[in-house]
């Protein structure tokens, strides 16, 4: 796994967003069959991110990837801890996760929309992350960059593109600002030569995530009486009768999918205007895609031709990032 291309990281990444956004906003809109009604999206997330867990001490344990962990000892045992600021890069994930399930269960936003809107905000940070890292940038990241954003743009131009919601729009700036947060550090504990250092990166980060998602749905549940936690409290208990349970779970596999092929993208060791490019594309692409069959498997709504145009886009970005390891072969 270590040893495999930036691009079949990327193949994973695509490989697992298409479904698991698809999923996603399908069961919020109860366009799955057996569904009486649509599930909102607090309602959602403890049993998602509960199946995260599972998905991602599976993998480190059949990766065999805890011993790379900082170890502590504790009476007999050794046991992997994170160190301090992997906490912080925790706890961003940790959002990140939470923010992204959530972005594909407003009503108003098409999955491509959130998508574009989500990526574009990062396409933006990570050459602002670079300049403070002091990382040097290649011409073919700039392109890429670019064109991403004039993606982003486009789609933007559309009528209605601008109309948020509130919850919708703190959301979508949460994620952000834990992503800035995360490259920040991301960049300067790990993208380094030593695959050791990018996995111990990797590994510490993940133990923290998903079970800190756990922890703090959990108090909410349990200390909240607002309209969110009576929601999440559902999501806890009677969520588990629902005959869709098993897409559910399947969501949070997923997305746990995504975590591990897109944090490994982003370990590479280039500059996060080449590793961003190539994480948001893949999940753009992957968006299209999920956009497309759920339009023809559950006569959901099929993406605009501005959307259509905005992924286009993103096409040759990938196009353009590829050029270096190209011309390297030749």
């Amino acid at each position: 796994m270590r040893g495999l291309s930036i691009w079949w990281f990327a193949f994973g990444y695509f490989a697992c967003y298409a479904p698991y956004s698809a999923l996603a906003k399908l069961l919020s809109k109860g366009q799955l069959d057996g569904m009486a009604a649509p599930i909102d999206g607090f309602v959602l997330l403890p049993s998602t991110v509960l199946a995260s867990v599972v998905g991602m001490f599976t993998f480190l344990t059949v990766a065999r990837w805890w011993r790379f962990a900082t170890h502590r000892q504790l009476w007999r045992w050794s046991v992997p801890v994170p160190r301090p600021r992997l906490l912080v890069s925790g706890a961003c994930t940790a959002t990140i996760v939470v923010t992204t399930t959530l972005a594909y269960t407003f009503d108003g936003i098409s999955i491509v929309f959130a998508m574009l809107l989500m990526r574009g905000g990062v396409l933006v940070i990570a050459p602002i992350v670079d300049a403070i890292s002091r990382r040097r940038v290649q011409w073919t990241s700039w392109t890429a960059l670019a064109l991403s954003l004039v993606a982003l743009i486009v789609v933007f131009a559309e009528k209605g593109g601008f109309v948020l919601s509130g919850a919708a729009a703190l959301d979508i700036g949460l994620y952000l600002a834990s992503y800035f947060v995360r490259l920040r550090i991301m960049s300067g504990s790990a993208k380094s030569e030593d695959p050791d250092a990018n996995t111990r990166y990797f590994v510490e980060e993940q133990m923290v995530a998903t079970p800190l998602v756990v922890v703090v749905l959990a108090l909410w549940a349990l200390l909240g009486s607002t309209p969110v936690a009576l929601d999440l409290q559902r999501g806890f208990v009677d969520i588990w009768s629902e005959p869709t349970i098993g897409w559910i779970l399947a969501v949070g596999l997923l997305s746990q999918g995504t975590g591990i092929f897109g944090g490994l993208i982003l370990l590479d060791k280039r500059e996060n205007t080449f590793c961003v490019p190539v994480n948001r594309a893949s999940s753009i692409l992957a968006g299209l895609v999920a956009s497309f069959a759920s339009a023809a498997i559950f006569a959901a709504a099929l993406p605009s031709t501005f959307e259509l145009l905005g992924a286009a886009l993103i096409v040759v970005a990938i196009a353009v990032l590829s050029l270096p390891s190209l011309l390297k072969k030749r």
